[in-house]
């Protein structure tokens, strides 16, 4: 395999210094035309690229951003990405997405290849429900916001969603259409967004007058479409004592419920109400469009990108230093969800 250019090859075929060669990518206008023309030509000829790496490394900052999210195959990851990068790149930023994949072993791989690369900073939506992995980062001195968390125990930023407020909007629709025994298809009980939907889901039956064992929850191992089926398949199992409504954690939950009730023959919303939580855009093009508690993904997105951003400028807690380090105050930004009603909950008992 061939070796890289390096700036002291165009340096010698141009005839140069290396050091006018630097001139002439950074500071131009300090080089004579005739000797800048000569060194563009060098290096249009060698097909020489600076290494940025380098670059950054000198200058002490790097123009990258790490984003380590729960699971990319979530549409609504995807939007907190597309969020977090349109921030990016209007300061000139770019992001470099990793995937944990619910694996606290493998947030804590990324988190080390992150402080390898020396990032900007990290937006973080932690998979380890113990932290252990987000105190080890700590160590290295890199600023990071929480993202679909609210900072608990911790000074960093976080923007995140109030989901106690969204489950009570999801239980109070299904209690509204007259449902009185519902199910919770709720994932891994270690995330706290789970544990917060459901204190949401229970506030809105006591509302209603109706004790907590009106839900039932149905833990899962994970939040996707598989486990949303398997879920499924035990409430067929149910029989006769089957809920007549189901509220999922999130969205690609209640889309295998979903599946599993169109295989067996359960109509939706007739014999069995569902509603999901994101209102991913998968939710409306549903074989029945799925009711579901909207979460401002992109919004999210470039919120934490942004508090990010102002974190580490010049001055700030992260950045380079100076005078007016330690300006950057943490603050934590909590949206409010929206519920979006469709077909699928649309059956009144």
């Amino acid at each position: 395999m061939a070796q890289p250019v390096g700036i002291k090859d165009v340096a010698r075929a141009a005839g140069v210094s290396v050091g006018t060669v630097s001139n002439v990518i950074n500071r131009p206008d300090t080089v004579a035309a005739e000797t800048r023309a000569r060194v563009l030509s060098a290096i249009d000829r060698l097909g020489y690229v600076r290494s940025e790496s380098a670059r950054q490394l000198r200058a002490g900052r790097s123009r990258i951003m790490g984003l380590l999210v729960l699971d990319m195959g979530n549409p609504f990851f995807v939007d907190v990405a597309r969020g977090a990068e349109r921030a990016a790149r209007d300061a000139g930023l770019g992001v470099m997405v990793c995937n944990s994949a619910e694996s606290a072993g493998e947030e804590a791989e990324y988190l080390s290849l992150f402080a390898e690369q020396r990032v900007r900073g990290v937006l973080l939506t932690p998979a380890d429900a113990t932290g252990r992995n987000i105190a080890s980062f700590r160590r290295h001195g890199i600023p990071f916001v929480l993202v679909d968390r609210v900072s608990e125990g911790t000074t960093e930023c976080s923007v995140s969603v109030d989901d106690v407020a969204g489950g009570a909007l999801a239980v109070r629709h299904l209690v509204d259409a007259g449902h009185r025994s519902i199910a919770y298809v709720s994932g891994p009980p270690g995330f706290t967004q789970v544990r917060d939907r459901r204190t949401g889901a229970l506030n809105a039956l006591a509302e209603a007058g109706l004790g907590p064992e009106c839900l039932r929850e149905l833990p899962t191992e994970r939040l996707d479409v598989a486990a949303g089926r398997d879920a499924g398949a035990r409430l067929l199992g149910l029989g006769d004592r089957r809920p007549t409504a189901v509220f999922c954690a999130n969205d690609l939950l209640a889309l295998g419920v979903l599946q599993a009730m169109y295989s067996a023959g359960v109509k939706v919303p007739e014999d069995l109400a569902i509603v999901g939580y994101d209102d991913i855009e998968f939710a409306a093009a549903a074989a029945v469009p799925l009711t579901s508690v909207r979460q401002p993904a992109v919004t999210m997105g470039a919120l934490a990108a942004e508090m990010l951003l102002e974190e580490t400028e010049e001055g700030g807690a992260g950045g380079a230093g100076g005078a007016g380090a330690g300006r950057h105050e943490h603050r934590r930004v909590v949206l409010q969800p929206e519920l979006v009603v469709r077909r699928s909950s649309l059956s009144a008992r």
